[in-house]
């Protein structure tokens, strides 16, 4: 293959889930910041660990018979790595185990049911026919568990434990955060329900795109980010620098999503549309910083 030099690097950023990790932590840091309150680096590096976590073991339960005859490079690679992702998932989960116990005892308690929430979404927890299925076979529900388990985490999970070292945050600017991240990610989570609309079709999964079709699907995704942009722009006093820069973000994700639609490579998903999550922190780091600065 060409440029192996820098697709072997880049294979295994993003799918040994190293990648997706470094999103979860750069929104609990854009939760600080938008905030205004310090940084709790206990709290982002447990949102990296857990979701590293998550995701590899996810993995693992949902491993094919045959992973050689996936279609996605993706699998490829996870399976043909499996030491490696054993041993990054095992070492995810030990590295929780200090990280939690510096936390309050509210913040264990969130953390604790968001763990449920998301290892429901793979865990055979029902039986359905003759083999038992997880919550992400329901109709609907793995894209409302994936956001909702994002939403929770990268929000709540921060200002909880804001509360608990005496900073209070009211309980309308946490609904309307939470409202704000779980748009934003049900946006981007959508594309990859799209991608895999025919494979979902053969699995029997009611995803959003399979009950809607491809076009209304992308079309709601569309809805959902000028829904955020709403949100962002009614609730606060003045257009900042930081809003201006997650606004500008949101425009291009709507254009990423747009382009998605002929985009099937998996590095478009991975990279350019989960990237989005890194690049809302960094708009918001960059233009506050220039704001304090001049």
């Amino acid at each position: 293959m060409r440029y192996t030099w820098l697709t072997r690097p880049l294979d295994f950023i993003l799918f040994s889930n190293l990648f997706i990790a470094c999103c979860a932590m750069a929104q609990g840091a854009l939760t600080y910041m938008l905030l205004k309150t310090p940084l709790n680096f206990v709290v982002i590096a447990i949102l990296g660990c857990a979701t590293m976590f998550l995701y590899n073991f996810s993995m693992i339960l949902a491993r094919p018979k045959d992973p050689s005859n996936s279609p996605h490079r993706r699998v490829h690679w996870i399976y043909s790595h499996y030491n490696l992702v054993v041993s990054l998932t095992v070492l995810s989960a030990i590295a929780l185990i200090p990280l939690t116990l510096q936390l309050s005892i509210g913040t264990i308690t969130l953390l604790f049911f968001i763990g449920l929430l998301a290892l429901s979404y793979s865990f055979p927890l029902f039986k359905d026919k003759s083999k038992r299925v997880g919550l992400r076979n329901l109709p609907g529900a793995k894209l409302f568990i994936i956001s909702m388990v994002w939403a929770l985490s990268c929000v709540c999970v921060p200002i909880i434990e804001l509360k608990s070292s005496g900073i209070s945050v009211s309980l309308i600017a946490l609904l309307l955060l939470t409202a704000k991240r779980f748009l934003f990610i049900t946006a981007i989570t959508i594309p990859f329900d799209i991608r895999d609309l025919f494979q979902d079709k053969q699995y029997n999964l009611k995803t959003l795109p399979v009950i809607l079709g491809e076009r209304k699907s992308t079309l709601f995704c569309q809805a959902l980010l000028i829904l955020y942009i709403i949100l962002l722009l009614i609730f606060v006093p003045k257009l900042t620098l930081a809003i201006a820069g997650l606004i500008a973000v949101t425009l291009l994700t709507g254009w990423l999503i747009f382009k998605s639609r002929w985009k099937k490579d998996e590095y478009y998903y991975f990279f350019y549309l989960d990237g989005t999550l890194i690049l809302q922190f960094l708009s918001v780091f960059i233009l506050q910083y220039f704001s304090v600065s001049f």
